[in-house]
């Protein structure tokens, strides 16, 4: 199984600055994920050409319509989360995130009844402050919605900002999740021209075999987004 984990940038690239869906697509296709975690969405705003992004997606990319989740209001449109996948998805939940005086922020957990039987599946996009971060962290894993799949395979995917990589410790440690991108020099993924940072990160349960992780780097994702997509090759155990 892959997954693709990528901060599209609402498809503007981020050193031409340029609204170009397509580059996206392109990127996409060509790692032929099965599972699909995209961050910064537009649905209906003037700099995406009022574009309906996840309808795109999902058609060009010829996935079912997928889960979108809404987090950051934007003239009369905005922008959030989009999970797209193969197999169906037989649960889904949104989690607030958000943290007074900052940013909405929310997570998505869905349930994806995959060829060796249930995923777990979170997609987010966390905040921009340690302290927000680790708030965050803490706010998914005791959540009850959380622990309603408890047991199942379970894997965390997203943009974490994490620049400081803390994040491995505190909740995840306690929780007994892993990290899957590690050590964070082969993981860097922002700014996507000279990447410096590991902001794209996955966690695992021990019920997932990770075969192999990357980060996707060409001439196009250099120019497609701001970040580099992240590549995850998995069998549930």
């Amino acid at each position: 199984m892959r997954l693709l984990s990528y901060n599209i940038h609402k498809g503007i690239g981020g050193r031409d600055r340029l609204y170009r869906l397509e580059r996206i697509i392109e990127v996409i296709r060509a790692e032929r994920p099965d599972v699909v975690c995209l961050q910064e969405v537009d649905r209906n705003v003037k700099r995406s050409g009022f574009d309906d992004q996840p309808a795109l997606l999902a058609k060009y990319l010829e996935f079912d319509p997928g889960a979108y989740q809404f987090n950051h209001r934007v003239g009369e449109g905005g922008y959030g989360n989009l999970v797209l996948t193969r197999w169906p998805i037989v649960q889904r939940h949104n989690i607030s995130l958000r943290v007074k005086g900052r940013k909405n922020r929310r997570a998505q957990i869905v349930v994806i009844e995959a060829p060796g039987g249930p995923l777990r599946l979170v997609n987010w996009h966390l905040g921009l402050s340690d302290n927000e971060r680790h708030t965050q962290v803490a706010r998914l894993l005791g959540h009850e919605r959380f622990h309603d799949y408890k047991g199942m395979p379970t894997l965390i995917a997203g943009d974490y900002n994490d620049w400081r990589n803390t994040l491995h410790r505190g909740a995840f440690a306690e929780h007994g999740l892993e990290q899957v991108t590690a050590p964070p020099s082969k993981f860097r993924s922002f700014p996507a021209y000279m990447p410096v940072g590991a902001l794209d990160k996955a966690f695992r349960c021990k019920r997932i075999r990770v075969d192999h992780a990357h980060v996707v780097k060409s001439v196009l994702t250099r120019q497609a987004s701001d970040h580099l997509p992240l590549v995850i090759d998995f069998e549930p155990a």
